[in-house]
């Protein structure tokens, strides 16, 4: 059985085993690296003591304890080490004086730390580190947003960690910088929209749950994900289809886009087709929603009476032709295109019966 490793070989700042040790004016030993970096970033305290130190620190070589960790190598080799307490590094990352430097490594050893230990990203959201990576987005710092989407694409990599991602209020941030981020940071951030939507469709979050800024968050995620063809039917396959029915039905019109886009999909019309009171629920839209609303629903629409009689028929009952007859003269040119094309469908299956 392996010796464990004596804890004074590990650096206080990096938690890994000191290949240069040096002793800092306060009397304590860190790798010469991490100092160094801490000291380059403007820091004139001691990390562990924080009493200050001269302007010009002296980093003193311990050669002692050099020489003690490289007899211990050649007596005992280093076994690969446990990762470091992740308190200690989420406490470092939400520490107001740590700089933007020492938070962007400090993430970059979580996301490695993480990547291929499912026990280690259990730790890091049981000990609250999702809400300090969150807290990184509202710096508006694209540096810091991209590396805290890289830890947080790791943590969603567990089921149980996307139900926990959204509960902290990841689909808000994530969103954010999907519209409003750097062209590296909107690919991550739709990555991880993508990766979250297969569960939280199942477990009817997106666009069921929550608050009317929460559903209109999931269904504007959601959107962007299905804006990528491969990605609709996956969220079809995930019950997408009746929980954004059911949201459009209780008011929240943003739902409707994402409907428009889905219908385009077989897969979307036949469960369109099987939800009781669909064509009625894009009805209201065109009788009463928003310019935006009613282009998506007339796009839904259109799709599902091309592709089924029955679906047609129905509209043609629930008033769905009259409706577009009187949307003709809209000042919107996609209204008009897209209610004259549903006109010519209607009327055409009316011929045909």
């Amino acid at each position: 059985m392996a010796t464990q490793l004596p804890d004074h070989f590990k650096c206080p700042i990096s938690l890994e085993i000191m290949s240069d040790p040096v002793i800092l004016s306060s009397g304590h030993t860190f790798d010469r690296v991490s100092i160094q970096r801490w000291l380059d970033a403007g820091h004139r305290i001691c990390p562990i003591t924080k009493l200050p130190l001269p302007d010009c620190p002296s980093l003193i070589p311990n050669h002692a304890l050099r020489s003690l960790i490289s007899n211990y190598a050649l007596i005992s080799p280093l076994k690969q080490q446990p990762p470091p307490q992740p308190e200690t590094l989420i406490s470092m990352l939400t520490s107001r004086s740590s700089p933007r430097g020492s938070k962007i490594e400090l993430l970059e050893q979580l996301t490695r730390l993480s990547k291929r230990d499912s026990v280690f990203r259990r730790r890091l959201t049981e000990s609250g580190v999702v809400s300090a990576v969150l807290n990184c987005f509202d710096s508006g710092d694209s540096g810091l947003q991209e590396k805290a989407l890289s830890l947080l694409l790791n943590l969603s990599l567990d089921d149980d960690n996307k139900v926990g991602l959204v509960a902290e209020g990841a689909i808000g941030r994530v969103v954010a910088v999907l519209l409003g981020g750097t062209p590296d940071c909107r690919a991550m951030a739709a990555t991880m929209l993508t990766s979250l939507a297969v569960v939280e469709v199942n477990k009817a979050t997106i666009g069921a749950n929550g608050k009317g800024r929460e559903k209109k968050e999931a269904a504007t995620a959601l959107y962007a994900i299905c804006s990528f063809p491969d990605n609709r039917r996956r969220a079809i396959e995930c019950g997408a289809v009746p929980i954004l029915l059911r949201t459009v039905d209780s008011g929240l019109e943003r739902a409707v886009e994402v409907l428009g886009i889905l219908a385009k999909c077989k897969e979307g019309r036949e469960q369109m087709e099987s939800y009781n009171g669909c064509i009625q629920i894009l009805a209201r839209v065109l009788r009463n929603g928003s310019s935006r609303g009613i282009q998506y629903a007339l796009l839904a629409l259109n799709s599902l009476c091309c592709s089924s009689e029955k679906m047609c028929l129905e509209a043609t009952k629930g008033g769905v032709l009259e409706m577009c007859l009187a949307l003709l003269d809209d000042d919107n040119e996609k209204i008009r295109r897209n209610s004259s094309s549903l006109i010519q469908v209607m009327r055409g299956n009316q011929g045909m019966s």
